[in-house]
């Protein structure tokens, strides 16, 4: 609270440091706070406009969160208590998304549209920068903003004070509190004001979601007391497992254990039965047994017990497959992930709704666009027009002129400036007005950080749903049917792919998602084996390599050639260096900092 009152005082003087942070002077050690600055360097590390506010926006923020459920009547009590006056109470999810705004004073209302400090936008401080919430959830603790301390010269004239909100049970971070005001109407008792909401908000969690947790904790306790397995407990904010489970399952292995869990206890919801079980490989090639059982007290299907035992031996072929799912024609993948996104897409085509696809470059979002459609409107025509391109707006306008069209796919939407922003807007509302009972079902397309992004509010208006299509690591475990499926394509059945070249496929981060999957096959095909089974030196160098970090073009030539080097020396370190004319400690820190497998 005292730094707060200091910060008031010396407004000035953080001015000046953060403008000589700006412009690479010198910053005084008492000129700003530590954790200020720190924030600060994070923000400029993330390439933030200092000059202006440019966040992301998610049309159908889920207002249903056990979270934003709990948290209703405590806001609503507070800003009845606040009555009218100028500060701004908002809620986050643990991203920073904001879910809830209740302002009582219009004009600081109008500023917070301004700054788009409203429901919908994300305020985490890669996109924001410093502020309240952001600089909050990501130090953990409670962190007020004031004035210039604000990464956005937008944000100088207000002061906010944010609280991350810990889950009773499990101590995880579920959102943030934040109470926001004007600069000159700051005081001390805003953080504490904003302690005590986030006080109110997890008792508030308790109290609604006790019964169900509690029966989960005790569950897990008996179970972990009486078995040697590896124990887990799941809910949709709960998860939990034992050392065993820590220990032995991976990332990659919990996810995919995590979704077999997920579709057997859903599966024992929906039949009334009790526990089930599935004998599965993992993505690490460890065999294992998940058994399933809901517990009582869970709120719905997806609550319950995951007891995971590895099996001695591999079972039959038939014993370990997954029951038969549905897949959109033309997709390959059996994971939670996938198959949720799939599911999404598939519903808001059956139901002509308007969606927007987001994620990485290389996701397969047109592939999940043309699937959903395929799978519901087969007959239909469907055409794809992409936003990156000069002659953009003619093309939308002639696609949408045609009354025979059933599905339209807009790509890049990132790339619209902000006049093309409008014409989209413009001529979708004219769709909507001259066909109201015939819609075409229209799919936009974002791939998020590729560029600067533009003000996309008016044109997501028209986009009620938002589905998120997971990056390749986030279902690694896909890759396995991946692989087999672009090979066959590449090279009509011919060519297959080894068990020590798949773990090391599986192994890779693949930040171009499953287009760079599908390119490094093509490569494969193209340059080294067209027939027989693919071995791992048959695979590019930067495959071969989990990079902890961007590398040069000049750090890329030297891990490839030290790959190569290890390929031909039969992966003996003191030869491959003594080949590159370097020492054998120098080989072996750059296969550590290069991620060589």
């Amino acid at each position: 609270m005292d730094e707060l009152a200091l910060t008031t005082k010396t407004s000035g003087r953080v001015a000046k440091a953060r403008l000589n942070f700006l412009t690479l002077e010198p910053v005084g050690s008492h000129d700003v706070r530590p954790t200020i600055l720190a924030s600060w360097v994070r923000s400029q590390s993330w390439k933030l406009p200092a000059d202006r506010i440019a966040l992301p926006y998610v049309a159908d923020r889920d207002l249903e969160l056990p979270l934003a459920r709990s948290a209703r009547p405590v806001l609503q009590q507070l800003h009845e208590n606040l009555d009218g006056q100028a500060i701004s109470i908002i809620l986050t999810d643990r991203t920073g998304l904001v879910l809830e705004r209740l302002t009582a004073d219009a004009g600081l209302g109008r500023h917070l549209d301004k700054v788009h400090l409203a429901p919908g936008f994300s305020y985490a401080e890669e996109f924001a920068g410093t502020n309240g919430i952001g600089t909050a959830l990501e130090g953990g603790g409670p962190m007020h903003v004031f004035g210039h301390e604000h990464y956005a010269e937008d944000l100088e004239d207000l002061a906010c004070a944010g609280v991350p909100i810990k889950h009773p049970v499990t101590g995880k971070t579920v959102g943030a509190i934040d109470l926001t005001c004007w600069r000159k109407d700051a005081g001390s008792l805003l953080i504490a004001l904003a302690k005590t909401t986030a006080d109110n908000i997890r008792a508030a969690i308790l109290a609604d979601s006790s019964t169900r947790e509690l029966a989960l904790l005790q569950a897990y306790r008996h179970s972990s007391r009486r078995l040697g397995d590896m124990v887990l407990v799941v809910d949709d904010d709960l998860l939990m497992m034992n050392a065993q489970a820590r220990q032995f399952l991976d990332a990659a292995d919990q996810r995919a254990v995590l979704g077999y869990a997920g579709e057997s206890l859903a599966r024992t919801a929906s039949s009334g039965g009790g526990a089930d079980s599935v004998a599965a490989e993992l993505p690490s090639g460890t065999w294992v047994r998940i058994n399933c059982r809901p517990v009582d007290g869970g709120a719905h299907g997806s609550a319950g017990l995951v007891q995971v035992s590895v099996l001695g031996q591999v079972p039959s072929i038939e014993s370990h497959r997954p029951p038969s799912r549905p897949l959109l024609p033309g997709l390959v993948g059996r994971s939670a992930a996938w198959l949720g996104s799939s599911r999404e897409a598939d519903n808001a085509c059956q139901a002509r709704q308007w969606v927007v696809l987001t994620g990485e470059r290389g996701v397969g979002k047109v592939a999940l666009a043309r699937a959903a459609h395929q799978q519901n409107d087969p007959g239909g025509p469907l055409r794809v027009v992409d936003a990156a391109t000069p002659g953009f707006a003619l093309e939308l306008e002639a696609e949408l002129a045609d009354d025979t069209l059933h599905t339209l796919v807009i790509r890049h939407a990132e790339r619209l400036d902000a006049r093309m922003v409008d014409f989209t807007v413009d001529t979708l509302y004219g769709v909507l007005e001259r066909r109201p009972s015939s819609l075409p079902w229209v799919v936009l397309t974002l791939t998020p950080d590729e560029v600067e992004p533009p003000d996309l509010g008016d044109l997501l208006t028209l986009f009620p749903l938002t589905v998120d299509v997971p990056p390749l690591r986030h279902h690694i475990e896909d890759v396995r049917e991946l692989v087999p499926y672009f090979l066959d394509r590449l090279s009509h059945g011919e060519l297959s792919c080894g068990p020590d070249t798949m773990r090391q496929l599986m192994r890779s981060p693949w930040p171009g998602n499953t287009a760079e999957l599908c390119h490094v096959l093509q490569q494969v095909v193209a340059r080294r084996r067209r027939a027989g089974v693919i071995t791992p030196g048959d695979l590019p160098a930067r495959v071969q390599a989990i990079s902890r970090r961007s590398l040069s073009q000049l750090e890329a030539l030297e891990r490839d050639a030290i790959v190569r080097s290890l390929l031909a020396n039969d992966g003996h370190k003191g030869r491959a260096a003594k080949s590159l004319g370097m020492s054998r400690a120098t080989i072996y820190r750059k296969i550590h900092d290069y991620g060589i497998q």
